[in-house]
């Protein structure tokens, strides 16, 4: 059985436990801690997700679903396999407003950060002698508290920083979002390839809706030229010889500018659909 480490709290685990159920996986019902799924030959583990990319890089669990800033910050050997699109965030610096404008000026600084390697590794990697300083959590009061000259911190609006009387300097430090990951010593399995490809299958159709129209057989071209889809649409007769049925997969978020177009060519009985699976 192919052994999945699962976020079990916090922002990445209800939006993983959904997209897996998306994928036709079994649905986390309770709290288990471990889940079997036999129907489909994988076996959940639900761990804290600070945890799952140990856990992946020791090659206890055969793939995992964390943060890519947990995984940079975790000092292990796992390695991204595919990004997933949900629990976005933007890893910044700041400092007192005012004080500091560029990373270079960190230069002996004490930056305080709960991503420790991960911070430690973006300076190193610029050559900037800092101290990190380690905390688990609210780390916006370590200026005011005097341990600490800045910080780095996922930034979502920037407003708990403000409230600190802090700002965000420099260059983003890293823009994360959940990712699948496995061993880096070890290549991707048929189950791997299984499971990767029906969580591809949900990307695809969380980012695309299903397009059916009838449009004039002499305005074909044009309403093709406005829905290519992902190779080619489909276009079929229709019992009234002077008109074709086609269908095309669209970008959700063009969807109502498309049926504007297709309207404009004279496309009519225009229908969105949306997709529940997809493979490409």
């Amino acid at each position: 059985m192919l052994r999945i480490a699962v976020p079990n709290k916090g922002s990445l685990s209800e939006p993983a436990t959904q997209m897996l159920a998306e994928a036709g996986y079994r649905r986390r019902r309770d709290r288990e801690l471990v889940l079997p799924d036999p129907a489909n030959g994988v076996e959940f583990f639900f761990l804290r997700p600070r945890d799952i990319a140990v856990y992946v890089g020791t090659g206890t669990v055969d793939v995992g679903i964390t943060g890519r800033d947990l995984l940079l910050d975790s000092g292990t050997s796992a390695v991204e396999h595919r990004p997933l699109g949900f629990a976005r965030s933007t890893f910044r610096f700041a400092a007192p407003a005012g004080t500091v404008r560029s990373v270079e000026e960190l230069a002996g600084a004490r930056v305080a950060t709960s991503y420790d390697v991960l911070v430690g590794n973006y300076l190193a990697e610029r050559g900037i002698n800092a101290s990190v300083v380690h905390l688990d959590g609210a780390v916006e009061s370590s200026v005011q508290l005097g341990i600490a000259d800045a910080v780095a911190d996922v930034v979502e609006t920037g407003s708990t920083l403000r409230a600190a009387g802090l700002e965000v300097f420099g260059d983003p430090i890293l823009q994360s979002e959940a990712v699948l990951i496995r061993p880096a010593d070890r290549p991707a399995e048929a189950a791997v390839d299984v499971l990767d490809r029906r969580l591809q299958g949900v990307l695809v159709a969380r980012r695309y809706v299903l397009m059916d129209y009838d449009v004039p057989v002499e305005h074909v071209d044009e309403a093709v030229a406005v829905t290519p889809g992902l190779e080619s649409p489909t276009v079929s007769p229709l019992h009234d010889g002077n008109w074709r049925a086609v269908r095309a997969m669209v970008l959700r978020e063009d969807a109502n500018r498309v049926m504007d177009e297709l309207y404009e060519v004279g496309a009519r009985a225009i229908i969105v659909t949306s997709i529940h699976a997809s493979r490409l």
